[in-house]
């Protein structure tokens, strides 16, 4: 794709954007902002925009999509990047994701678990794992109900090739998100109490920053504030 000569400036202008309201949700709740990882979602955009982000600073990308993401992996990886799978994952997508990604956020059943450990040992990798949890009763989203996430979190701590490294969530649709946020915290209390290294909580989109932030959030998945509003992808 042509590339327009002020996409640079675009993504500088929203990143200090980002930038600054997670510095000042921090600041409200009392946090250092390195305690935060801002993840860019980069789903439907090109590479190009990729490499413009992480000349800016960026090193944490997340992608929902599997063809796109191994897509876009494989063309940055001249770059320092870790890439974050977070969509729903189907097993017959596990090996490709397990070819690229360090980090998945949607565990959330038992047989993706051992899809991921058998494919993370057949490529003589170690992968990141968060346990998706749902937060509400919505359709289609994916997540292990709340009471399922400390089984499911002890299976993945047990399989060789995966590291639990704690939990996920999506605010629940026309909700205040700071209970939601705040439920997701006690679980991750919960798994943390029996898998000390489990500290991350990946919370947060464009629109609930500061309360993720309030409620422990270690990750953020930041797509439209960063990029705009999404578009079909073109390669």
């Amino acid at each position: 794709m042509t590339l327009r000569p002020d996409r640079r400036e675009e993504l500088a202008a929203a990143l200090a954007e980002v930038e600054r309201r997670v510095e000042e949700a921090c600041r409200a709740a009392g946090r250092s902002r390195a305690e935060v990882t801002l993840i860019a979602v980069t789903k439907t955009y090109p590479a190009s925009d990729v490499r413009l982000l992480a000349g800016l600073g960026v090193s944490h990308v997340g992608e929902n999509r599997d063809q796109e993401a191994a897509d876009k992996a494989a063309a940055c990886a001249d770059l320092d990047l870790t890439w974050h799978f977070i969509g729903q994952l189907q097993t017959n997508k596990v090996r490709s994701v397990v070819a690229y990604a360090h980090m998945v956020h949607s565990v959330d059943r038992p047989r993706l678990v051992e899809a991921l450990g058998r494919e993370a040992v057949r490529a003589g990798r170690e992968v990141d794992c968060l346990i998706q949890v749902s937060l509400d009763e919505g359709a289609g989203r994916g997540g292990a109900r709340p009471e399922e996430a400390p089984a499911l979190g002890a299976l993945v701590a047990k399989t060789e090739g995966l590291r639990l490294r704690g939990v996920m969530a999506v605010a629940p649709l026309g909700e205040d998100p700071a209970p939601a946020f705040a439920r997701l915290r006690a679980v991750a209390g919960r798994l943390r109490e029996e898998h000390p290294g489990a500290d991350v909580i990946s919370a947060g989109m464009s629109g609930d920053i500061p309360q993720a932030i309030a409620n422990g959030a270690t990750h953020l998945r930041v797509g439209t504030a960063l990029l705009g509003r999404r578009k079909p992808f073109v390669r």
